[in-house]
């Protein structure tokens, strides 16, 4: 039974980065020039900063020093957060992206642009903006019904507290 690379990394990486009370998302090696990049991204319920990067980077480099995992030649290590188009693929990736609008592709093909209400084990219940004046509706889709999600960027929504200073 042979193992890749990436899954000998994140068996090895994968407790060190819970705990640091992260979730180690993807681990990726490539090759870049005749050096080869090894690119870690992590994750959190309330997102990452930046010093939590640094603080994962520099524990991640010491354990990997330590280790022969990738071997003799020279990398570079690059440790980020996900950006805001990643894919939603794990229940909670829809967690994290509650309250957000998503994109979603439908297995039949279908795609739809809704806000993330409620997540539970089974799919999510959405609220589908209203078009041309009309009331945004309920759906409810299930997990097995979804082909690819993605959380959409607003540039202008107003948070609910806004709302309702507003009031």
């Amino acid at each position: 039974m042979s193992t890749t690379q990436s899954d000998r990394l994140r068996e090895l990486l994968e407790p060190l980065v819970a705990a640091q009370g992260l979730d180690l998302e993807e681990i990726e090696v490539a090759k870049a020039g005749r050096r080869r990049m090894l690119r870690i991204v992590v994750d959190a319920e309330e997102g990452v900063e930046l010093d939590a990067c640094a603080e994962v980077s520099r524990a991640i480099s010491d354990k990997l020093d330590e280790s022969d995992a990738m071997g003799d030649d020279e990398y570079v290590l690059e440790v980020s957060s996900p950006g805001a188009d990643r894919p939603l693929t794990e229940r909670r990736h829809y967690v994290r992206a509650t309250g957000r609008l998503a994109k979603l592709t439908l297995n039949d093909g279908a795609e739809l642009i809704a806000r993330i209400l409620v997540v539970d084990e089974d799919g999510l219940d959405l609220e589908v903006p209203g078009v041309k004046g009309r009331k945004p509706t309920a759906r409810r889709v299930e997990f097995a019904d979804i082909a690819k999600a993605r959380v959409e960027v607003e540039f202008n929504r107003k948070d609910k507290n806004e709302k309702e200073e507003e009031a």
